[in-house]
């Protein structure tokens, strides 16, 4: 048994049951929350160490060979997912000290958010299609009692249209899962693999692929049924926009990345102009929608969109260039967007709003504060020596070589508006004087915990000198992804790490 392939699902989940158990002591979930994420990232590390050294890991459940058995699977990939996973969970299980309200944690706060973090790590982790469904419902039971905690009638608005979308998007997902069922026998997505390429029906194989595009692509919030993710982000407590932010959406850019490279690849030039359109217009519409908005998160959820159309266009191109580029930007991504929400939640400490109108002064008061929004909001634009400046430039370079001249205009073009929208944030928040009618309010919101005010602080510099070192010290980090694009672009080594002599 691969100890390491387990201990990303085992953690979280036993965290969870704990928690529970531990109903009524906020302060010992609190504790367990820190260290069950502490033991999650450290886990994840020991994960992502043995893949590199070993290329696959393979853990079959009940002892039964694949593809009879559930397969749980780590490439490359899958492992910096869950080192991900794990930076992000620690640093939001740190800030939710400060943060979430007294009656948000005796209403079972921690034991969703491990719940959570378990659905995301076994959807990185399974190599069989159905039980990625299975997980996928897990983080939508998680993320949908999380959204609606607190019970206002903002995020019961917000959480009607997110649970609509993503049941359909189950729907859809669960219709294809069955079909591509009957079609091959199997659910193992190598042996998936191994026989969708023999098939002498290419055409129903790819009807089922659009069916896995549409579903994967309405939960990584792509272009057109997209508009569930800004209706309903900035609802929550801060530290749950932050989850979302960083690791939902992905968890749906990783399917695509996952199907679109090991199994639908009989039809590149159809499914993938498509992606590539999709990405294209998931680019534009998000940036568009960003700037015309003036409430910190809803911008911040606009640009969720909008970035994840780089990553889909990663894999649209489908070169290995491209494939770099696009796992390069979702690991830069998803600590840059975490960290952007922590921020906002800290200026809403601070001046008690997060309507534009309202802020102010802040870097007349909190000069730090500024700079540690200025770290990823320039990263988020690609603005040099920052990680976004080299994930945007590998992904568009990877677009000249492919002559895409159009996609790549339109990703500079948006490259240029994000920008527009980070300034427009430092102006209102950070540089004008703070408002008169804001400056009686008090700095304090709701119940927050005085004492802990220092857990507001901690995560947001751990995530922007993770930020600071992607972009100083990139080389490692493209090697990684470099290696990930190779596993994707051969999906053969999958097939033969999963099957082993079980090929036929």
């Amino acid at each position: 048994m691969n100890l390491e392939l387990a201990l990303p699902i085992l953690i979280p989940l036993i965290s969870g049951a704990v928690s529970v158990a531990l109903w009524r002591s906020v302060r010992y979930q609190r504790i367990l929350a820190v260290v069950a994420t502490a033991l999650l990232l450290a886990a994840s590390v020991w994960l992502l160490r043995s893949t590199v050294d070993q290329g696959f890991l393979v853990m079959e459940m009940g002892s039964w060979p694949a593809p009879f058995s559930i397969v749980f699977v780590s490439d490359i990939l899958s492992a910096i997912m869950i080192v991900l996973t794990g930076i992000i969970g620690l640093a939001i299980a740190i800030y939710s000290l400060a943060s979430t309200p007294s009656g948000h944690e005796k209403f079972g706060y921690y034991p969703l958010m491990h719940l959570l973090l378990a659905g995301v790590s076994g959807s990185f982790l399974t190599g069989d299609i159905f039980n990625l469904f299975v997980w996928f419902e897990v983080m939508l039971l998680a993320s949908f009692a999380l959204l609606t905690l607190g019970g206002e009638r903002a995020q019961m608005e917000g959480a009607i249209k997110y649970v609509t979308l993503n049941l359909f998007s189950s729907a859809i997902f669960l219709s294809a899962v069955g079909l591509l069922y009957g079609t091959v026998g199997t659910l193992n997505m190598a042996d998936i693999a191994q026989k969708v390429a023999s098939l002498e029906d290419a055409g129903m194989v790819t009807v089922v692929s659009m069916m896995f595009m549409v579903s994967f692509g309405i939960k990584a919030a792509a272009f057109p049924l997209f508009f569930w993710l800004p209706a309903s982000y900035h609802t929550p407590q801060v530290a749950v926009s932050a989850l979302f932010a960083g690791l939902l959406t992905k968890v749906g850019v990783y399917a695509l990345y996952r199907v679109f490279t090991l199994i639908f690849t009989q039809d590149v030039e159809y499914t993938h102009t498509i992606l590539l359109w999709a990405a294209a217009l998931t680019m534009l519409t998000g940036v568009l929608g960003a700037a015309a908005q003036f409430e910190f998160r809803r911008i911040l959820s606009f640009h969720i969109v909008s970035q994840i159309g780089y990553m889909i266009l990663g894999l649209a191109l489908f070169t290995p260039l491209a494939i770099i580029g696009g796992v390069f930007y979702i690991m830069h991504h998803i600590i840059v967007k975490t960290n952007l929400f922590l921020v906002s939640g800290i200026t809403y400490r601070l001046l008690g709003s997060y309507e534009l109108q309202d802020l102010g002064g802040v870097y007349k008061e909190r000069p730090m504060l500024a700079l540690l929004f200025l770290i990823p909001a320039l990263s988020l634009a690609g603005i040099p020596p920052l990680s976004g400046f080299f994930a945007k430039f590998v992904v568009i370079r990877a677009g000249l070589e492919a002559e895409a001249y159009v996609i790549t205009g339109i990703a500079l073009l948006v490259g240029l508006l994000t920008l527009y929208s980070m300034i427009k944030i430092w102006a209102e928040v950070f540089w004008k004087e703070t408002p008169e009618h804001t400056k009686s309010l008090s700095l304090l919101k709701g119940d927050m915990k005085k004492s802990h005010a220092w857990a507001y602080y901690v995560p947001v510099v751990g995530l922007a000198a993770c930020t600071l070192y992607i972009g100083l010290n990139g080389q490692p980090i493209y090697e990684l992804a470099e290696m990930a694009a190779d596993q994707l672009m051969n999906p053969e080594l999958y097939i033969e790490a999963v099957l082993g002599g079980a090929q036929q």
